[in-house]
Parts: C-alpha cells; sequence; structure tokens
C-alpha cells in the first residue's frame, strides 16, 4: 500500500497542463513536489499565494511564505501574493480548475466530511465550505481506514458534512475510486493490494468492472 508521499504521487498525475490548482491541508500539499517538470501549472493556496513551487530545503525555509496549512513554502517565477478577498473570489468565481482535499469521511454519493469531530475543538471550516461548493473537480487524498481500520469510505457519512455530492474522485492508500451513480467504482489498486482487500477496506457500494490494473506511479 501507499505511503502519503505515494498518495501526491498519484494524484499528480491528474494535474494537467494549464490546470490552476488549490492544495487542501495534509496530503494534498505534497502534490507540488510531484508535478512533471513539463508541464505549467499554478498551485493556489487559499491564504493568498498563486505559484506556489515544491517544499523548500531544510535550511532554506521563509517564515514570512507559508501556505494555508502553516507550512513554510517555495514560489515559482512569476509568483504572486493577494489578500484573503482576492483569494476566495478566484476560488468562488470557479476560476479553479482542480480542488484536491484530504478528508476524514467521504460517502458514495460524494458526500465530504472534512472539517469537524463533534466534541474536539476546531479553529472554523476555513475555506474548505467554498472551495468544495465552487469546484466541478475534487479529489480527495486520504487513508482508506482510520486508526482502528474502520473504513472512511461510507454508505453515508456520519461527520458533519462539509460538502454535499461534491467529490469526482478519491485516492488511497489502497486504491483510486471513481465517484458516479452513487456508487464507488474501482479504478486501481496500490501496488500489492488486491481487490479483495479494498472490498473488505470499503464500507459503501463498490463496482468492480473486469481486471483492475495495479497504480503506475
Amino acid at each position: 500500500m501507499l505511503d502519503k508521499n505515494g498518495i501526491a504521487k498519484r494524484i499528480a498525475k491528474e494535474v494537467k497542463n494549464g490546470y490552476y490548482v488549490n492544495l487542501g491541508i495534509g496530503i494534498p500539499t505534497l502534490v507540488a513536489n510531484f508535478v512533471r517538470d513539463d508541464i505549467e501549472v499554478e498551485f493556489q493556496s487559499e491564504n493568498g499565494v498563486l505559484g506556489m513551487g515544491p517544499f523548500p530545503f531544510e535550511g532554506e525555509e521563509d517564515a514570512d511564505v507559508i501556505n494555508a496549512g502553516k507550512q513554510t513554502i517555495t514560489t515559482l517565477p512569476g509568483a504572486s501574493f493577494f489578500d484573503s478577498a482576492t483569494s476566495f473570489s478566484m476560488i468562488r468565481g470557479k476560476h479553479v480548475h482542480l480542488t484536491i482535499l484530504g478528508a476524514m469521511e467521504v460517502a458514495e454519493n460524494g458526500d465530504i466530511a472534512n472539517w469537524k469531530i463533534p466534541g474536539k475543538m476546531v479553529k472554523g471550516m476555513g475555506g474548505a465550505m467554498d472551495l468544495v461548493a465552487s469546484a466541478d473537480n475534487i479529489i480527495v487524498a486520504m487513508m482508506h481506514t482510520n486508526k482502528r481500520g474502520e473504513s472512511k469510505l461510507l454508505k453515508k457519512c456520519s461527520l458533519p458534512l462539509t460538502g454535499v455530492g461534491c467529490v469526482t474522485k478519491i485516492v488511497t492508500n489502497l486504491a483510486v475510486l471513481e465517484i458516479k451513480d452513487n456508487t464507488f467504482y474501482l479504478l486501481e489498486r496500490a501496488p500489492g493490494v488486491s481487490v479483495e482487500e479494498i472490498q473488505k477496506a470499503t464500507e459503501g457500494t463498490l463496482v468492480i468492472n473486469g481486471e483492475v490494473p495495479e497504480m503506475d506511479i
């Protein structure tokens, strides 16, 4: 199965030339490290950065240049900085081609829960609700199961929702799945992972059509 970098590397294959891409907090921030060198992509962060590059090497960090998760980042030639009003105008105006988010739960109809666990302190939803409400192409990066081994790909989310029916694709440590017709469709499996293992780890309805290839990463 994949680690967090493996998930990010597979998602990077979904990023196309000319895309404007928003990277959420967590695993999604790693995607910028794996995008092909022969394509041009603009990574946007909701705190007001357009043109993010990979994470800096140790000793080269600039504490004033951060992403929405307060991690130090690099910027590419031509990058720009702006206020959050401009940033959210980009998001709400549908100028972002692809949004990559983490999640605690995803339902088979495309619902996503990624901002709050009841009873635990939370600073706020941040930009998550705007992102899922405005984006047409949302990929979720997540672990297939929680620490107790329970599925996070569910028939129905149990946690407070961030967005309804909005997720298009999921990449986990076990598989690549597409959501359509209120169902998970298995597209690829992680190296060394069997279809049976993925079925066992998926609570929601899972459709398997023919031979399922291993991910090419």
